[in-house]
């Protein structure tokens, strides 16, 4: 018998993923156990904190607004429109909403029960592929070319596809030595091991190979129902076959093979096999814990800490997520973007920790990260570079205020310490007065950099024209920056000298085209990527930003593609620069984490045949963008 209110439903349903993965006899037997939600504008479908539902949700019509909660306001982060998926979190987490869905106007939504649908996606695999990335990567369509990996999750200070790669493609942690049983062993007593272990399932093993799991599921079903007495052998209750995985198993694999399988449990073996050994077990609550271990979840770490041990909890996690990133070869923009925010994040809560400690400020202030942190490049627990900017206060005031700053920077600074990062060596740090003063002051400053930087015993300091502003007033910082743009507007003398430091950074490459590597003693041998050739590319990004006047952009990545896009007579080269830049970048990170250094120094003969070829291939634009620094500047008159 005809149903032609299910047959209206799939003929819906038929256009969109993952529903076009399925037959239309089959979205008609899914349409006639699916509800018809009307709801009118501002209504709420559901809310942060909330139960999850039973049902995951369509847009039949109108849309959907997803909104969280950051710094105590209600933010929306996305609108789901006609045919977008929202409320998956019931089919892969068992904790409650993290965003509240409400209507923005009056709209429909299809209904559809988790249970009547779940046979449809363990029983095809590209529905269960569609649901597991729009759920993992946090879309309502990752399919979709417009909207694939926009971020709909905790927060909303990291954006695009950045974080939720990172989070998609690490590996999950699980219990790397779990209890195991052999198949002759007593239910009584691995049961009372279960209970006393606080544990959920035990592996049933025969010469360290799986064979069997026994879970606090069987126990209730086939135990505590007198299906079998508890002094039965516990072949006769184990699950069987257990579900192996491989070690390298990532967050998005494991969900996948939980859901496929309906498991609530994954044996880790050797090779992945039921033939190889026992290494591992991962529970869904190891899953749940790794969907929660995200960027968002450090960034709610980072405001709920009081002490510097709780920070440096914090960047060890960071440290973790961008080796995972690393290993996983996710773009190397898409981890500073992440890794910038948890940095900004930390500066923040270690400067409102000081203020506690020293007492209310006696006049606004802005506080400034400089150089790699200023440019938002830095992975590594390299040093760090800062300034403090107070506003102008009367003079018989003035050295009391500045006092307060340097002990605020001062403070602030021992946090960092505790956290891991290094005070700058040439003392670039707010704590040294030269770099803690009022806005006036800090605009002579400037000025002199500017106007004279060939004067004797004035040193043109490029390191604080990479600043980022991260906490105070703003207004502090829109003012300095107005002053210094236009002092720089066509002021060819301090392009000049900026070109001029630009270009006398080491060649990388001798005449032979072979690696100049360090004769000094301390790192003889190595190769100085970050003098030789990383700084170049951020040197020359710097210059020509500058003398474009290019504001508010301080990453040289980014100062590149935006010079692209300005000088389309020179696109092809800002763009090899800007990628030059990312590969060079990455060898720095990549050898860092391993040799638990600041990366600069690198050992060719580690390197590969391809890896020493790559890294050749930066050199180029190096060359090429310092003749168009010597030709843009007129720099003859200056060498």
């Amino acid at each position: 018998m005809r149903n032609p209110i299910a047959e209206r439903i799939a003929d819906f349903l038929k256009h969109y993923p993952p529903f076009t993965s399925l037959t239309y006899v089959e979205l008609v037997t899914i349409s006639e156990q699916i509800k018809v939600v009307y709801l009118e504008k501002n209504q709420v479908l559901f809310k942060i904190g909330d139960p999850t539902h039973d049902s995951f949700y369509v847009v039949a019509s109108g849309a959907i607004g997803l909104s969280v909660i950051s710094d105590a306001e209600e933010t929306l982060i996305d609108k789901c429109d006609e045919g977008d998926i929202l409320g998956l979190r019931p089919f892969f987490a068992k904790n409650n909403y993290l965003m509240t869905a409400k209507s923005r106007e009056d709209s429909i939504i299809y209904a559809i029960p988790i249970q009547v649908f779940k046979p449809y996606v363990t029983g095809n695999a590209s529905v269960l592929s569609f649901l597991l990335e729009s759920f993992a990567s946090n879309t309502r369509n990752p399919y979709d070319k417009d909207n694939r990996g926009k971020l709909i999750s905790e927060n909303v200070l990291y954006n695009e596809q950045s974080a939720t790669d990172i989070q998609y493609f690490q590996p999950i942690k699980y219990t790397k030595k779990p209890i195991t049983a052999s198949p002759t062993d007593i239910v009584k007593y691995i049961a009372q091991t279960m209970s006393s272990r606080q544990i959920g399932s035990v592996i049933i093993q025969e010469n360290q190979m799986p064979i069997g799991i026994v879970t606090d599921n069987d126990l209730r079903s086939k135990i505590a129902t007198g299906l079998h007495t508890i002094d039965v052998t516990v072949d006769k209750i184990m699950t069987v076959p257990v579900v192996t995985v491989p070690e390298d198993i990532s967050i998005a694999e494991a969900q996948m093979m939980m859901l496929k399988h309906n498991v609530g449990y994954l044996c880790v073996t050797r090779d992945g096999t039921e033939k190889g050994a026992i290494s591992g077990i991962i529970s869904e609550h190891d899953v749940v814990a790794a969907q929660a271990n995200n960027p968002g979840v450090l960034l709610k770490q980072i405001k709920r800490a009081d002490r510097s041990k709780e920070l440096k909890v914090v960047r060890d996690k960071l440290t973790d997520l961008i080796q995972n990133s690393i290993d996983k070869n996710i773009p190397i923009s898409h981890i500073t973007n992440v890794a910038s925010e948890i940095t900004i994040a930390i500066t923040k809560r270690a400067i409102e920790l000081a203020i506690e400690k020293v007492g209310p400020p006696p006049a606004k202030f802005a506080w400034f990260n400089l150089g790699s942190q200023g440019r938002k490049e830095q992975l590594l627990l390299t040093d760090v570079n800062n300034s403090l900017v107070f506003e102008d206060v009367p003079a018989e005031q003035y050295d009391e205020v500045k006092s307060y700053f340097l002990r605020l920077a001062e403070r602030v600074l021992e946090t960092f310490e505790k956290i891991g990062y290094e005070k700058s060596a040439q003392g670039l740090n707010a704590n040294n007065e030269l770099w803690c003063k009022s806005l006036t002051d800090w605009i002579k400053q400037y000025n002199t950099w500017i106007n004279t930087p060939g004067e004797k015993g004035v040193q043109t300091s490029s390191i604080f024209f990479d600043y980022d502003f991260i906490y105070g007033d703003s207004s502090i910082e829109k003012t300095l920056t107005e002053e210094i743009f236009t002092k720089t507007n066509n002021n060819q003398l301090f392009y000049a000298f900026l070109g001029t430091d630009a270009i006398k950074k080491p060649a990388p490459l001798g005449f032979f085209r072979q690696f100049l590597v360090e004769q000094d003693e301390e790192h003889k041998d190595t190769f100085d990527i970050k003098n030789r050739a990383i700084t170049p590319l951020v040197d020359a990004a710097r210059v020509f930003a500058i003398s474009k006047g290019i504001k508010n952009i301080t990453n040289t990545y980014q100062r590149y593609k935006k010079l692209a896009d300005l000088e389309p007579q020179n696109a092809d080269l800002y763009l090899e620069c800007a990628e030059a830049f990312h590969t060079l970048h990455w060898f720095r990170t990549e050898d860092g984490l391993k040799t638990d250094s600041n990366g600069s120094y690198l050992n060719i003969e580690e390197l590969t045949k391809v890896d020493k070829v790559k890294l050749k291939n930066c050199f180029q634009p190096i060359n090429e963008i310092q003749d168009l620094i010597k030709n843009r500047f007129q720099l003859t008159y200056f060498t």
